[in-house]
């Protein structure tokens, strides 16, 4: 028997021949994923790829994509990745300079030298910048694109690092800026500071020339909890802090202190989010509550003045009431006003509050685009400002992204947002129709899906099929270059399904979707991908699917559960040992998945352990398991050993592991459009799709 064999005998949940795989760093375990790699790029990184490659390259290095913005003060911050600097430039201009077409920029950091110079792997993780003087800045730099980051102050005078400044060896968390002198620390590093999911288990008052690790804890949790936060709200009258402990995925406590630590625990469901701004206070019930004697539906927004909520005061104003398929997506306060976005049957709509002691005023932003995808939030980082300036993105399949900016302080009527930057087209979107459909799943619930391409199909098209269906996220379609480039524009036809276990229309679907219900959301995938067949789009064997991260748990289960469905599938990133995930960097998972220790959890959990539901005798198709060494959130193991099991049952399965790109496909443009190219080749080979415009 030679090391990679698996005995299909060996069926118990916890015999497993493959540990050693889960070794990230170990010689035997590396010189495997190296001879795999290098064996997949043998089969499908010919001159196709390389010229796919090429062509996705030069559009991520575009010049003249939209640069993404903060503002902080009179600046604007950007981060950017071209050729010239493939790991990309920290810098900023102003607004004016920005609205034109070509803006100066003020480079504060090269991060190309500085991975030379440090001879260190960085990848860029954002900027923290002190908001009173705004002089320092603490930078996030991540070592191949982990979750785990070093934190290193640095002065924007200078443009230079602080030696004996704000600087952190590698863990995972964050800090907050108290003043130029002091910070809230919420850090894994240290022993003891880490919960079991390994997030930050304390705060830490962190003052200026002190020891991180001898700084005084001002707030903690126990290391069951998944992690705490610290955050100071400069919207009160005084100095107000946030502790926040969160003791599952969709659980959250508050509390309201100082710099001694929490004085109250603000007294609301633990499965509600809310957001607060000055004296007012929104919160979104994930499950009816009743206070005050109302009955608050499970999605609806309410708001209250923050004082009389504390003082006891318990009558909320109803802001948004939700529907079967009307659903909240997000909520920000900007300059005292609140917005709200949601779904109308997945048409985004829009609207303003501004609170009151008797009544909030409503106002419809009805003159936000109305079709596709769009997104509204903040232009400041800064909560308190008397702007009223965010930022509108609005984009569709065919349709590329538009950046505009909105005044909410404009005088009414309010008009219609201002066009600042449009994004080039990437691809011919000639002859290409978005149409919406709806499948049947399993139990007879629609499943809505966005299609893309052809106007007339001919019942063979390559099909490129994906969701996510986890963690309450709602996967929208939108402008997406790659696809585009390689699939579209050459012919063939892209889907987007709406399984349950997103967010699209609540925490209904999302529910659904989750724990016992993981299972279904999988039958809602295969459900798309027959209703394409019944529709007389194409057929079986020319279905490609893909989907990463909880995607690439749900693509894993298209293998074992529904192979007879699909003519190839791509499956990055993923979780697929259910067995052993909370073993593997993932025990924040366990809200939305089970905890596979406790048996009652196990029995439905291993339904969806496709690495132990892999048996051999069964159609499967081929499939290309990829990951990256540096994903410290998913672990590698689960990809790495999926792909031998299926080998040694003989099945043609295939895998691929750069060193670098954390939970994503690469640390720079490059690195990712060969990830990508390589999956779509791939995927084109194995559903037999030879298409003359393919060379």
């Amino acid at each position: 028997m030679t090391a990679f064999d698996f005995r299909p005998t060996l069926n118990a949940p916890d015999d497993d021949p493959y540990l050693w795989l889960e070794d990230i760093e170990g010689e035997r375990a590396l010189d495997w994923t190296a001879s795999q790699s290098a064996r997949t790029l043998g089969h499908f990184g010919g001159t196709q790829f390389e010229r796919d490659r090429a062509a996705l390259t030069a559009i991520f290095d575009r010049p003249d994509k939209i640069p993404p913005i903060r503002r902080r003060g009179q600046y604007l911050y950007n981060f950017w990745q071209d050729a010239r600097n493939p790991r990309g430039l920290w810098r900023r201009t102003t607004l004016a300079a920005y609205m034109k077409a070509y803006p100066q920029w003020e480079v504060l950091l090269d991060l190309d030298a500085l991975a030379v110079s440090d001879g260190e792997d960085w990848i860029w993780g954002g900027a923290s910048i002190e908001p009173e003087r705004r002089e320092r800045a603490v930078l996030r730099l991540s070592r191949g694109g982990s979750d785990a980051v070093v934190h290193r102050e640095f002065d924007l005078g200078s443009l230079s690092f602080v030696a004996d400044g704000f600087n952190l060896p590698e863990a995972k968390g964050g800090i907050e800026w108290l003043d130029p002198d002091t910070l809230l620390l919420s850090s894994a590093l240290g022993d003891g500071m880490a919960t079991r999911s390994g997030y930050a288990r304390t705060v830490r008052l962190w003052k200026r020339g002190a020891d991180p690790l001898t700084a005084a804890v001002i707030f903690e949790a126990d290391s069951e909890s998944l992690g705490v936060s610290g955050h100071l709200d400069r919207t009160a009258g005084s100095e107000r802090l946030w502790f926040i402990e969160t003791p599952a995925f969709f659980e959250m406590i508050g509390h309201i202190g100082d710099r001694s630590g929490p004085k109250m625990q603000i007294d609301l469901p633990r499965d509600a989010r809310w957001n607060g701004f000055g004296d007012w206070l929104a919160v979104r019930p994930r499950k009816p509550w009743t206070v005050g004697g109302t009955t608050h539906a499970a999605d609806a927004l309410i708001g209250i003045s923050l004082s009389s909520f504390i003082a006891g005061e318990r009558v909320f104003s109803t802001l948004f009431e939700p529907g079967d398929r009307r659903a909240l997506q997000s909520c920000f306060w900007k300059n005292g006003k609140l917005i709200i976005s949601y779904l109308v049957n997945l048409v985004p709509r829009f609207e303003l509050f501004i609170p009151g002691r008797q009544e909030w005023t409503r106002q419809a932003l009805d003159t936000m685009p109305a079709e596709g995808t769009v997104h509204l939030w903040p232009l400041n980082q800064e909560r308190l400002d008397t702007n009223g300036e965010i930022l509108v993105s609005a984009q569709d399949p065919i349709t590329p992204p538009q950046l505009f900016l909105f005044d909410l302080n404009a005088a009414p009527p309010l008009g219609a947002p201002v066009i600042l930057k449009r994004s080039p087209e990437d691809f011919d979107a000639s002859g290409l129709v978005v149409t919406r459909h709806e499948a049947v799943s399993i139990d007879g619930e629609m499943i809505p899906y966005t299609q893309v391409g052809p106007a007339n199909g001919n019942g063979d098209a390559p099909v490129y099929l994906t969701a996510y269906g986890g963690f309450g996220i709602s996967l929208l379609p939108y402008y997406n270059s790659s696809l585009g480039k390689l699939w579209l524009e050459r012919g063939g036809t892209c889907v987007v399904a709406n399984i349950r276990g997103g967010g699209e229309f609540g925490s209904r679907w999302h529910d659904a979707g989750r724990r016992q219900g993981k299972r279904l959301a999988h039958d809602d995938f295969a459900a798309v991908a027959a209703d394409l067949v019944r529709r007389g789009i194409t057929r079986p064997r020319r279905i490609a699917a893909e989907g990463a991260s909880n995607g690439g748990l749900l693509i894993a289960n298209m293998l074992t559960r529904y192979p007879e469905r699909f003519g190839a599938l791509f499956c990055t990133i993923p979780l697929i040992d259910m067995r052993r995930y909370t073993k593997l960097l993932g025990t924040a998972g366990i809200d939305e998945y089970g905890d596979p220790d406790k048996p009652e959890d196990w029995t439905f959990l291993k339904e969806i352990s496709a690495y132990h539901a892999a048996t051999p005798g069964q159609p499967y198709p081929p499939i290309l398991l990829a990951t990256t060494k540096r994903d410290d959130r998913v672990h590698p193991g689960h990809a790495r050993k999926m792909a031998a099991k299926l080998q040694a049952l003989g099945y043609p399965a295939y895998f691929y592991e750069p060193s670098a790109g954390g939970h994503s496909y690469g640390k720079d443009n490059r690195e990712r459009a060969a990830f990508i190219a390589l999956g779509n080749n791939f995927l084109r080979s194995a559903i037999g799709w030879q298409d003359d415009r393919v060379r």
